[in-house]
C-alpha cells in the first residue's frame, strides 16, 4: 500500500482566489452602488479592493495549507 497525500499547487490557490474574487468585486460593486447610489463611485471601491482581497484570499488559502485539522490521508493500492 502507497500513502499519498493530495495538495494544491501555489497556482490552484492563485486561480482560485481569482475566481471568488471576480464574484466578491460583483457583490462589492452591488452593495457599493446602492450605499452610495453613484455607479462610479461603487466601480472604484470594486477595483481598488479586488487587488487587496487576491493577495489576503492567497495568502489565507497558503496558510489553511499548513494546518492539518479537519484533512484526512488519502490511501491508494498500487
Amino acid at each position: 500500500m502507497a500513502n499519498v497525500t493530495v495538495k494544491d499547487k501555489h497556482w490552484r490557490s492563485l486561480v482560485k482566489g481569482i475566481s471568488w474574487r471576480v464574484t466578491g468585486t460583483v457583490d462589492t460593486i452591488i452593495i457599493s452602488w446602492f450605499v452610495t447610489r453613484k455607479l462610479s463611485l461603487a466601480f472604484s471601491i470594486g477595483f481598488i479592493e479586488v487587488f487587496t482581497k487576491v493577495a489576503l484570499y492567497y495568502f489565507h488559502e497558503r496558510l489553511w495549507e499548513r494546518i492539518k485539522i479537519g484533512r484526512t490521508q488519502i490511501d491508494y493500492e498500487i
